[in-house]
């Protein structure tokens, strides 16, 4: 860990030596760097306006008079995590067709509870990747504006796909004629969805390559969309500089979409060997769902999920599981992406233990959910790392998360943009 040096000393007891409003001095028992695995024991942290001014062992720096002083003794401090593939707007527990009858203002309602359970759960920063009539976009700005509370989110506006795809909706019977607002077919019609989700405030973007579970008529394995059309929302989505991610269970989509350029492959279950040097080729992160398999299928049944969709859930959840460990051990680089919503909001920590039990170590769970994630969102800069000049995302859990990655499931402490949002 440096040492905090002479200039940040120098700024945080800047005019006349006397704290600002807000400054805030933390404490406890270690602090991870998530980028080597180090643990620095008694840290003391400051924290100014929104960022971390300095990071240091207690005792080597003397803390801003005046400031907050927030003591976490015995607790493990790290960078708030990242949730890379969620749904706020979507609640497990309802039942599935009756969420279906929910109209955008209902499902935004939904999506700013679920906002808070998230935060409150330590995941500082999340991905939504779709979600009906721009709800989310909306929930974003609420939190940007201080209107409510949540994590930082990127929201995709609706998912991007073919007619009958995976993001239409193919459960209205023909003669309702209901398509949903992604739907395009070739490369022209995906360009400009693209721009009409960019239009209403998307700040990132998501296509579906192949079948999912969670869809009707669709064959979780088949690719849906071409290489062509891949190529153009990939295209679209970096000339306007963001970051757009393929939803993908089957090989031949999942390929389709690295070469095409897309930043992040989700689900990625059926992978081979050839998929994964792609991956690696092309510099594409994958994000697998690994933990939400065992709620549906424990409790999908109750909560309304048709048995089509069960049974897919059952053909993919070993193979996705092996694919995981095959990507891991082939050295793909890999983020946290739980797809929360097809379980419980604030249960996204869960997976952490799944990561580990299918081939991570827990720092290379832990780097999912901070460093990488942070790089997939070209916010290396300033997400994912205690560090000076960073914006003060941090969270504090009990016990040492490197040795029982389980301890993320019970954050304590939650600070983020510099506001402590919970305390033990």
């Amino acid at each position: 860990m440096r040492k905090v040096s002479g200039v940040v000393i120098a700024a945080i007891m800047a005019v006349t030596g006397v704290a600002q409003a807000g400054d805030v001095y933390i404490t406890a028992g270690a602090l991870v760097d998530v980028k080597d695995g180090s643990i620095l024991k008694d840290p003391a942290v400051v924290v100014r306006d929104n960022h971390i001014v300095a990071v240091g062992k207690a005792g080597s720096f003397e803390a801003p008079e005046g400031a907050e002083h927030v003591d976490l003794a015995g607790m493990t401090l790290l960078p708030g995590v990242m949730d890379m593939h969620v749904h706020l707007s979507g609640d497990a527990e309802t039942p599935f067709f009756e969420s279906m009858s929910f109209s955008v203002p209902r499902q935004t309602v939904v999506a700013v509870k679920n906002a808070k359970r998230t935060l409150m759960a330590g995941f500082t920063t999340v991905r939504n990747l779709g979600a009906a009539g721009y709800s989310v976009i909306g929930v974003r700005d609420g939190i940007n504006a201080g209107d409510i509370i949540g994590p930082r989110i990127f929201a995709a506006g609706h998912a991007v796909g073919i007619t009958g795809g995976h993001c239409d909706n193919n459960f209205a019977a023909p003669e309702k004629q209901d398509v949903s607002p992604g739907v395009a077919n070739g490369p022209w019609e995906v360009r400009a969805k693209i721009r009409e989700n960019i239009k209403y405030g998307a700040n990132a973007l998501k296509v579906c390559a192949t079948g999912g579970v969670f869809s009707k008529g669709t064959k979780v394995g088949i690719q849906q969309m071409t290489v062509e059309e891949l190529k153009a929302a990939a295209d679209e989505a970096h000339q306007r500089g963001l970051v757009i991610a393929a939803h993908a269970h089957g090989t031949d989509g999942i390929k389709a979409a690295i070469v095409a350029g897309i930043d992040s492959v989700e689900h990625v279950s059926f992978v081979d060997d050839e998929a994964v040097e792609l991956a690696k080729k092309f510099g594409t992160f994958f994000s697998s769902d690994i933990y939400n398999t065992e709620y549906t299928l424990a409790y999908g049944a109750q909560n309304g999920v048709p048995e089509e969709n069960i049974n897919k859930e059952r053909q993919v959840s070993q193979i996705q599981r092996d694919s995981f460990t095959k990507a891991v051990k082939g050295g793909v680089k890999m983020v946290f992406g739980s797809d929360a919503g097809i379980y419980p909001h604030g249960d996204n920590a869960n997976q952490f233990s799944r990561m580990v039990k299918f081939g991570m170590t827990p720092l290379q769970a832990i780097q999912a959910a901070t460093i990488n994630s942070a790089t997939l969102l070209k916010m290396e800069g300033s997400l994912g790392q205690l560090k000076e000049g960073f914006l003060a995302d941090i969270i504090a859990v009990p016990g040492k998360p490197l040795d029982d990655i389980s301890a993320l499931e019970k954050v304590a402490f939650v600070m983020k943009d510099g506001v402590v949002y919970k305390k033990p």
